[in-house]
């Protein structure tokens, strides 16, 4: 008798501490499907967002390519503004904007012949600066669906909800250290503004770029400024775009 008495003694604290642990794993387990469940809903909602800014960016461009206009573009080196020149634009077949030079070319450099060569490679430099400039932005602009998909599954994407708007925010996005932040109007459902910070060359050359939207009285969405800055040369570029007009089919 004291025999079975001893043994349920020493069985019921056995029973405790299997009882006890298998409520702890699946204390655990519960903890750990809540917070998958949570991920995996935190994911969707990302998801749902950036597939709005897709489909808004993807719209907007069809509508877009209706129209042309005047690109006036002002470029101040070292302090020193340069002429100011224009340009009328618009989409061609190949999906590409073309654009032809208007008004009077800037004049030539007056002067000595070797004031004159000063200029022209100068000129020159610049010239072939800003076209890897125009390279480099390329990357950025118009924002790449596919490109914005890649950082946000690397873990590259982060939001910021702001007053009216949603900050989407990609890191390596084009390049190793460069950032890209698009601001989406939520209830307009339209990019209003967009901020990039990168570099060029192996000197990592901080470019800057700042893109400020408005909208046509149809609602289509184009970038009425933008504004570069490149601190390794001391140059600011200034571009605005007007006087937009639905082109004529012919």
């Amino acid at each position: 008798m004291k025999d079975n008495v001893a043994n349920r003694n020493t069985t019921q604290p056995a029973a405790r501490s299997v009882n006890g642990s298998t409520a702890r794993w699946l204390m655990i387990a519960v903890v750990a499907m809540i917070a998958s469940l949570s991920a995996f809903a935190q994911d969707s909602a990302i998801e749902e967002k950036i597939a709005a800014v897709k489909q808004a960016m993807a719209m907007n461009a069809q509508r877009l390519h209706q129209y042309q206009w005047i690109e006036t573009t002002q470029v101040t080196l070292k302090g020193d503004p340069k002429p100011p020149t224009q340009k009328l634009c618009h989409y061609g077949p190949d999906g590409q904007v073309q654009k032809t030079p208007i008004g009077t070319p800037p004049e030539e450099v007056s002067g000595g012949r070797l004031k004159q060569r000063i200029a022209k490679k100068k000129k020159a430099e610049l010239k072939d600066y800003m076209g890897d400039v125009k390279d480099l932005l390329a990357l950025y602009l118009p924002p790449d669906p596919q490109k914005m998909e890649q950082a946000k599954q690397a873990g590259n994407l982060s939001l910021n909800p702001i007053s009216g708007a949603m900050n989407f925010i990609f890191a390596n996005y084009a390049q190793p250290g460069d950032r890209m932040t698009l601001t989406f109007a939520t209830v307009a459902k339209k990019v209003v503004y967009v901020d990039i910070a990168t570099y060029m060359g192996e000197e990592k050359d901080a470019v800057t770029l700042q893109v400020q939207m408005a909208s046509l009285p149809d609602g289509t969405n184009f970038a009425e400024k933008t504004t570069l800055n490149a601190t390794a040369k001391n140059l600011q570029v200034t571009t605005t775009n007007s006087n937009y007009q639905k082109v004529v089919a012919p």
